[in-house]
């Protein structure tokens, strides 16, 4: 296939010249040919379009340019579809002619072209043909004026830059389907291969709309398509700009999105491809690092400049190629979601040329703005915030190219709220574009002023917004102030925080209307009540983004306080503690408001390593008290958890937990809560571990959910083996809920670890392990607990010297547990080992005991070197009944047995307590270690009785 109709060196003709870095694509709209003309579908538009040969001359009508900081007077030269095909044509190549859509019943925008006043007309009288079956609204043109500013330019009826082309006859079809398909069955080795078989491609997409053939081929080999343009990606350097494959992959995917193949939506592998292409374009280095990097290594005669210019010209028609026919603005959603995180990079090249492609997008999807119920963009909150703020940018032309993208955007906001808005919020609609309106008026002489200024755009958009909208507003607000860190963009954020703390020092109880103006001025009671969980969620996260930090961290900008400057004591915290306050007060929780007060919730809410203990106060006394609340709030929480960073992360998780106490959690399908508890368990942070083991420990309360938290009992197990006290302890506590339900392998395997345990440092983990280890003997079933036996054996020496402990509570769990042991042997322990005084000062009842388990664990157990074993314990009280109790044995034990073993090792460990710092300890290894050398030597028994209780100071009585 001949490689000429791509040709590279008019490429860049095809650009209009701006004042901006990045190419833009020439999106303006030809001239109106009379009201209604946007009645006609883009469908049949573009039908009417390939079908005529007529030329008509370029049209001058204005055109708002932020770039320049004035309203401009440019050419239109067509919409986004229509410059692509001048640029091919100036290629010499091919038109690809977009296939016919199916015309079908639209919701379409009454909104046209007026010539004499050149502005938007927002029919609103035509409401009622739109919602059909409405009541009458009463809304008419004379209740709304204009808008100043916008100019909303319809699709011509007249071909642009359009000839006519033949279709591709069968023999060619053909040959390109096997041209493609080697392509598919072995590999690209060159960069005229691969520009070959994108071209292949691409010629092929033009025979879709009436070829069979070949439609039947694309969509059979979409995966093979996907997958090749992935490698093809993949394969060109990330630093450096040096082949055209790059520009071509972009031109093909957009020549398919015409034919309605989209490859970048709709499964995994193509959500992959669209991540790879956007970053492949938007990390290349900045222009003036490729044009060095040409100089240091000259790759031939491209010039690099010029090919990133037509690289990215090509990149921005393909995205603008997926919102031309997008009715319900699913793809819109789409290309923010995977643009998204770019706009908040560090590197000012990224996020202008991000923002440069947003603003393209808006700007072609305001121009072909056709909609169709249902919508599904949910992120119209999320992209005013970061839009506005970005019109505040320390980069000027990043600054420029969100103004225009916030232009666009605030037309497609007016035409999508009129689509949508309920029939009974009609008066709110009107007010709200009558507030539109006024701002727009006021600053229509210094529009660049107006864009620039973040806190303005809020305003005039606050009115359109929902509750959903402006908690995704005020949220990407505060994480700006974590993610961006330059001054200019952090001051925009700033001022929202300023208002909050103006009128929080000036009075409380109009905190709340601080806490309003945070949410755009919305100074209605009800939405707050109304829209408590998102308001709650949003400042508990602040209070934990905001933990030490400082105003001159939020770079608060000076000049704005007129009377009075900011306190040094005053922090970002102090304003979103205050808020949250006022928030409870405000919203009839005082009880919840009390239990704070009484319990210091509030200092540990704002404290850095006890926000959690904060957030589960704070959750527990809602639960308690406002159970409706409650549950509101954990419903709006289930699908925030995993969104955000890890402190995001953390106050909502830490909050959704405590409600799983609830009633209702039972009714939350597994997915989100065993199946996400899952994932904490294996996560870096241990946080996220202390989170899911809290939230199944919570859940283990409901007997509906035990049977799916059962499956996660490997990992729970696992959890006892964490250096984290808390995740240890709460292992324990779920463990407990469920040990009567577990299966033989999974009991033996958790007492053998529990094991482990026994004698940890951590006081807590000792005493609950010893306390599972009990309730897991007391859990085995009668045809298992021969099995399970010589554990319980093995357990009886440490659970009879750890009855000992100076912790008192793990004394008398020990004994407990010692009970449950011998019963489980069919023992009777004798009544000495209820004793609470320590063995040293009554040798005789340790005698007692002493006697009772070597007679009992003769032949089963080595009773003596186990004890022995406890004789370098580092606690004092265990060592010392471990040397006593050694000293005993050798009275009881087989001498002869004790001969053959030998006693050196014995003796060797004794010796080296003869020099501990504990006097009491000495004596007792001196002692001891007589009494083993004499055992050896075969002394009489009662000699050795006498002698020890004279050593003791003790009668035999």
């Amino acid at each position: 296939m001949p490689l000429s109709r791509r040709g590279r060196g008019s490429r860049l003709a095809g650009s209009r010249a701006a004042t901006s870095s990045l190419p833009r694509a020439t999106a303006l709209s030809p001239k109106s040919t009379g009201r209604g003309a946007l009645s006609i579908s883009h469908a049949q538009l573009l039908t009417q379009r390939r079908h005529s040969s007529e030329q008509v001359p370029p049209a001058s009508e204005p055109q708002a340019d932020f770039r320049s900081g004035k309203w401009l007077q440019e050419p239109a030269t067509g919409d986004a579809r229509d410059s692509r095909q001048a640029l091919r044509a100036r290629m010499s190549s091919k038109h690809r002619i977009c296939s016919q859509e199916e015309v079908q019943e639209e919701v379409v925008i009454p909104c046209a072209y007026d010539s004499d006043s050149q502005s938007v007309d927002l029919e609103l009288s035509n409401f009622e043909t739109i919602k059909k079956g409405s009541s009458s609204i009463e809304l008419t043109d004379l209740d709304i004026a204009d808008i100043p500013g916008l100019h909303c330019e319809p699709l011509s009826h007249s071909p642009r830059h359009l000839t006519q082309q033949d279709p591709l006859s069968e023999a060619i079809v053909e040959k390109l389907i096997q041209s493609i398909q080697k392509v598919f069955n072995g590999e690209l080795k060159g960069e005229l291969e691969k520009l070959k078989f994108l071209g292949n491609l691409s010629s092929l997409s033009q025979a879709l709309p009436y070829d069979e053939t070949a439609k039947s081929f694309i969509h059979s080999h979409i995966a093979d398509i996907v997958h090749t343009l992935n490698v093809l990606v993949q394969e060109e350097r990330p630093h450096s700009l040096s082949s055209p494959v790059r520009q071509e992959v972009f031109v093909t995917i957009a020549d398919l999105s015409y034919q309605d193949v989209h490859l970048l939506f709709g499964s995994e592998d193509r959500a992959e491809l669209f991540s790879l292409i956007i970053k492949s374009i938007i990390t290349l280095p900045s222009v003036r690092t490729l044009t060095q990097i040409q100089e240091i290594m000259p790759n031939g005669t491209c010039n690099t400049e010029c090919l990133y210019r037509q690289t990215f010209q090509a990149f921005s028609e393909m995205l603008q190629s997926l919102v031309v026919k997008d009715p319900h603005l699913e793809n819109l959603d789409t290309i923010i979601k995977h643009l998204d995180p770019w706009l908040q990079s560090v590197k000012d090249h990224e996020r202008e040329r991000v923002t440069a492609s947003i603003a393209q997008v808006l700007k072609c999807l305001s121009r072909h703005l056709i909609l169709k119920l249902p919508l599904r963009f949910q992120r119209l909150g999320h992209l005013v915030a970061l839009m506005a703020l970005l019109c505040g940018d320390p980069q000027e032309k990043v600054a420029e190219e969100a103004a225009e993208g916030i232009h666009s955007l605030l037309h497609i906001t007016l035409r999508l709220k009129y689509i949508t808005h309920d029939k009974k919020n009609q008066q709110s609609l009107k007010r709200a574009l009558t507030k539109c309106r006024e701002f727009l008026e006021l600053y229509s002489s210094a529009a660049k002023c107006f864009y620039s200024c973040p806190f303005r755009i809020a305003q005039v958009f606050e009115g359109f917004l929902d509750s959903d909208e402006l908690c995704q507003f005020i949220m990407t607000t505060f994480d700006t102030l974590k993610n961006l860190k330059h001054p200019c963009i952090q001051r925009s954020a700033g001022e929202l925080l300023l208002t909050l703390a103006k009128n929080a020092e000036s009075q409380f109880e109009k905190a709340t209307d601080a806490l309003y103006e945070v949410f755009l001025g919305n100074r209605l009671r009800a939405a707050t009540f109304r829209l408590f969980p998102q308001l709650l969620m949003t400042l508990l996260i602040q209070i934990h983004h905001s933990i030490g930090l400082t105003m001159s961290d939020v770079d608060i900008p000076s000049g704005l306080y007129t009377e009075q400057e900011v306190p040094s004591e005053v922090t970002p915290l102090c304003f979103a503690m205050q808020a949250t306050k006022t928030l409870l007060l405000r919203t009839c929780c005082l009880q919840e408001f009390n239990i704070m007060e009484k319990n210091k919730g509030w200092a540990l809410l704002g404290g850095k390593d006890h926000h959690l203990q904060g957030v589960f106060l704070l959750a527990n006394a809602l639960l308690e008290r406002n159970r409706l609340l409650a549950q509101k709030v954990m419903y709006l929480l289930v699908p925030l958890l995993n969104r955000g960073n890890d402190k995001h992360k953390l106050t909502s998780a830490g909050f959704f937990v405590e409600l799983l106490r609830s009633p209702v959690a039972k009714r939350l399908p597994s997915i989100y809560s065993v199946a996400r508890f899952k994932d904490w368990l294996q996560d870096g942070n241990h946080l996220f571990r202390i989170l899911g083991l809290r939230g199944l420990y919570n859940l283990v309360g409901h007997q509906e959910m035990r049977e799916d938290i059962k499956s996660l009992l490997p990992n729970i197990v696992d959890s006892l083996r964490e250096t984290d006290e808390k995740i240890v302890l709460s292992a324990i506590q779920i463990l407990l809920q469920l040990v009567r339900t577990m299966d033989f392998t999974t009991l033996a395997a958790m007492m053998r670890t529990l094991f482990s345990l026994f004698g940890d440092v951590r006081s807590d983990v000792h005493r609950f392990s010893v306390t599972l280890f009990g309730a897991a003997i007391k859990s085995v079933k009668n045809p298992d607990k021969k099995s399970i036996e010589n554990q319980v054996l093995d357990s009886l020496v440490p659970l009879l010297l750890y009855s000992q402990d100076e912790n008192d509570a793990v004394a008398e769990e020990s004994r407990r547990v010692l009970t449950i042991c011998a019963q489980f042997l069919k023992w009777k322990l004798p009544q000495e080992v209820y004793s609470k005084d320590p063995w040293h000062i009554k040798p005789t009842e340790a005698g007692t005991i002493c006697r009772f388990f070597e007679k009992k664990c003769k032949g089963k157990i080595n009773i003596l070197e186990q004890t022995l074993m406890y004789s370098k314990n580092p606690k004092l009280p265990i060592r010392r009944s471990a040397v006593l109790f050694v000293g005993l044995l050798s009275k009881y034990v087989d001498h002869n047995e004790l001969r053959r073993m030998g006693t050196d090792w014995i003796e060797d460990d004794l010796r080296d307590l003869l020099c501990d710092p504990e006097p009491s300890l000495c004596i007792i290894a001196s002692q001891t270690l007589l009494l083993v050398q004499m055992a050896r030597a075969k002394p009489k028994p009662k000699q050795r009785v006498n002698w020890l209780q004279k050593l003791m100071g003790r009668s035999s009585a």
